[in-house]
């Protein structure tokens, strides 16, 4: 079979991830996913806006009055960094170099959970300091909707990481297993993309009423 091919740095595809007729359907079903993803998305941030301002009175608290910026910065960056870090174990999985792309992808998935536990925290310090909940107000259930949805899109990307990392840790890399690391890769990034809307749309659009 082609996938228990064996390669070399030098006979390894420039495209593993298209190299075979399995590997380019994945691709198709993958961008349908993803339009399906967006749609989803969309809805939810168009909830958020129309919501935002919606609180039982006038004291009660809003956007401004609730965010962090600098934990929201440090989530951004560590979300931003992993997204760095995943085009560098794709650059050594198409070097065919599957050590290096395992060390990536692990230090990508690092990156991840820390931006969780910041996530978890952030949620945390809401609730215990303003006691902020889904139910506090329109404005509540529209932002944890939003951000949770978001992360738990984070925890599917990161368990697919994992156990791509872990199922094929004595296999090495091949024309099989190769898209499959791609698309993990391109679905990580599709979240980090979300999040910068998130960060602009929720957080410093929030901070400036």
């Amino acid at each position: 079979m082609q996938a228990e091919e064996k390669f070399t740095p030098q006979t390894w595809p420039e495209s593993p991830e298209k190299a075979t007729l399995e590997g380019k359907n994945k691709f198709l079903g993958f961008w349908l996913f993803l339009g399906g993803e967006t749609v989803l998305f969309a809805s939810l941030f168009a909830t958020y806006i129309a919501l935002k301002d919606k609180v039982p009175s006038p004291d009660h608290m809003l956007a401004k009055d609730l965010f962090e910026l600098p934990l929201v910065f440090v989530m951004t960056m560590l979300l931003l960094t992993s997204s760095l870090t995943s085009v560098y174990s794709m650059y050594h999985m198409k070097n065919y170099n599957f050590k290096k792309m395992q060390l990536w992808m692990l230090i990508t998935v690092i990156l991840g959970l820390g931006f969780l536990a910041c996530e978890f925290y952030e949620f945390h310090h809401y609730y215990t300091e303003y006691n902020h909940t889904f139910t506090s107000s329109a404005f509540g259930s529209a932002f944890y909707t939003l951000t949770g949805f978001h992360g738990a899109h984070v925890i599917f990307g990161l368990v697919w990481m994992i156990l791509l990392m872990v199922r094929n840790a004595g296999r090495g890399l091949s024309l099989y297993n190769a898209p499959k690391f791609y698309l993990a890769s391109l679905y990580w990034h599709f979240i980090d993309v979300v999040w910068v809307f998130i960060f602009t749309v929720v957080y410093l659009m929030g901070m400036v009423g």
